[in-house]
């Protein structure tokens, strides 16, 4: 506060304002004053991405550090943090819970002067506390979860927040158009992928004509993007991964592969769905505490007895296939990234979709590629395309996924085969389960 009432600040204060007076076209003047809300807002949702996924990260160490050679305290970590995830966003803010990326839709989908009200329930700035929170407290408990899909809510939020606290006299901006472009700013400066977060705003969050927001949009994640950058240094999500030429055959497998990851990420939403209607017609407390701690004991069970490869949002995992030898998924890893992520989401507390979605295509490209004894760089080509499928088949989005893994690892030359996964991982997972995880 004291900062704001010193002379340094009211003397860029006074040399901003003696600098706008000075431009004479209204014109002019009119577009900065359009421009400044997004510009302000894609700043702090960079620098709120970059906190989240530092935060995310702590969490998931934390957990390793808690249960290196005590892998049995999972069966005490894991139903608490499950419980705790869950109330807090029962008792304080339900619509928290989940990715995020429907109650965005949705807003979008409000925005109009009738219905404020429900905006201001579904983007908030309670939800974003009660958001991180939540998701934390159920990563640290080896919930399998990822931040991309709350980053995606918390930056609808904050552009939501700064359209709210503009003065009267503001230039009309659209409502509609500051979500979405908060949404996609959100989610390139949580991947490092502007051209996901574009995609991603065309496809999945609006029907509205891009030539309505697309300046809006493009200035918003190149901002966030490189606030993000400056903040945690350029980087890749996952990397250079080595990869070799696709021949006929190769193109074949892909096609296979694209049926196998996109049946198995919609089975995975309607299991998802079916888990949280039964637990919604629940009628009693102790029954949803219940769930939560069976939920809790079959994931810290399958940790103990099997692998634990169960736990956490999965990128180790991508990234052991991707850059190590240990290049080729035991058979039961698929079944770890489906379990995992089925029952961390159907337990009502906050987490995202992306990141557990990319390692289940991984396990599945990875497995389904020893299968055939694809050398290594083959390997990384089936694991890519793995991971397009299967985040196609829970997203519906199969441009947003094509273009998410491209920029992730600038495998510029698989453009054309990631994109032929996701419309064959898109046609199987419709004809499965005509609902996706984002309508969840």
């Amino acid at each position: 506060m004291k900062f704001f009432q010193s002379g340094f600040f009211n003397y860029f204060k006074e040399l901003g304002k003696r600098i706008f007076d000075n431009i004479k076209s209204e014109r002019v003047k009119n577009n900065l004053l359009t421009a400044i809300p997004f510009w302000l807002g894609s700043i702090i949702v960079g620098c709120a991405a970059v906190f989240y996924a530092q935060l995310f990260l702590l969490g998931e160490n934390l957990l390793v550090k808690m249960i290196h050679n005590r892998i049995w305290l999972l069966f005490i970590i894991m139903p608490v943090a499950f419980i705790v995830s869950w109330w807090l966003v029962k008792r304080f803010s339900p619509y928290a819970r989940g990715s995020g990326i429907p109650q965005v839709m949705a807003a979008i989908e409000f925005a109009n002067p009738k219905d404020y009200d429900k905006v201001k329930r579904l983007l908030s700035v309670k939800i974003i506390f009660y958001k991180v929170v939540s998701s934390f407290i159920l990563v640290l408990g080896g919930g399998a979860i990822g931040r991309e899909g709350p980053t995606i809510q918390i930056s609808g939020a904050i552009f939501n927040k700064i359209y709210e606290i503009l003065p009267g006299w503001w230039p009309r901006i659209s409502r509609k158009s500051m979500i979405v472009t908060g949404a996609a700013a959100g989610l390139s400066a949580a991947f490092n992928t502007p051209l996901g977060g574009v995609v991603f705003a065309v496809e999945e969050l609006t029907k509205i004509h891009f030539n309505h927001f697309k300046t809006a949009v493009f200035t918003a994640v190149i901002i966030a993007g490189l606030t993000a950058q400056q903040l945690a240094g350029t980087y890749l999500y996952l990397g250079f991964p080595k990869t070799t030429a696709v021949s006929f055959s190769g193109l074949m497998a892909i096609v296979l592969l694209g049926l196998l990851a996109g049946a198995a990420a919609s089975y995975l939403s309607k299991t998802i769905l079916l888990l949280q209607r039964w637990r919604n017609s629940f009628n009693a407390t102790w029954k949803h505490l219940l769930f939560l701690v069976l939920s809790a004991w079959i994931i810290a069970s399958l940790a103990y007895f099997v692998s634990e490869h169960v736990l956490g949002s999965g990128k180790e995992l991508m990234e052991q296939y991707l850059f190590t030898s240990q290049k080729h998924a035991k058979w039961y890893d698929p079944v770890l990234r489906l379990v995992g992520p089925a029952l961390s989401f159907a337990s009502g507390g906050a987490g995202g979709i992306f990141a557990p979605a990319l390692s289940g295509g991984a396990t599945i490209g990875s497995l389904f590629s020893g299968w055939f004894g694809f050398t290594a760089t083959e390997t990384n080509v089936m694991i890519l395309a793995g991971m397009v499928a299967f985040l196609t088949g829970i997203t519906r989005a199969p441009f947003t996924s094509a273009i998410l893994v491209l920029e992730m690892t600038d495998r510029h030359s698989l453009i054309l085969h990631l994109m032929l996964a996701a419309i064959v991982a898109n046609v199987v997972a419709r004809i499965i389960n005509k609902h996706s995880f984002t309508t969840i």
